[in-house]
């Protein structure tokens, strides 16, 4: 498995992060951001904006989202991760190092996310990663004229240390 690494995300890399999550394989399991909420989020300092790459060739393969990092409580929101080469293994390794920076470098106390209930290749590898699941928010999520549900996930930084 070619391995990868987070980097900041600039606005030259904007025009990828909006094809990533408008794809065929990433729009259904992702809100469309505008380019204006990108360049927003990467200016605020409680969200860090980053570009999954790819080491050996700094070739982009996705992007991920954290928010709440000025949360008094420590509790960091695994916003978004959108991987634009699918069974690569990009994304379980992405998620490694967003554990790693939320619970190491951020002393998250808790790291959590909301996942749509019907991604199950992303609830199986956030399960698999050790994410526990607090609880499903019914119908929640309004797509077009149907109503979606949204997984609530956590993982503590006691269990990252296990």
């Amino acid at each position: 498995m070619t391995p990868v690494r987070l980097r900041p995300t600039t606005e030259k890399d904007i025009p990828f992060v909006i094809a990533a999550e408008r794809s065929d394989d990433n729009r259904a399991f992702v809100a469309q951001w505008t380019r204006d909420q990108h360049e927003k989020a990467l200016a605020d300092p409680d969200i860090r904006h980053l570009i999954i790459e790819r080491v050996d060739d700094q070739r982009p393969v996705g992007y991920v989202v954290l928010a709440g990092l000025e949360n008094s409580n420590r509790s960091v929101e695994f916003r978004r991760i959108v991987v634009t080469e699918k069974g690569k293994g990009y994304g379980r390794r992405a998620l490694q190092l967003v554990k790693r920076l939320a619970f190491e470098d951020l002393d998250a106390h808790r790291l959590w996310l909301d996942v749509k209930d019907h991604n199950v290749r992303a609830r199986y590898v956030y399960e698999s990663e050790g994410f526990i699941v607090e609880g499903t928010l019914r119908e929640c999520f309004k797509v077009d004229d149907t109503f979606e549900s949204l997984v609530v996930m956590s993982m503590l930084k006691s269990e990252y240390e296990r």
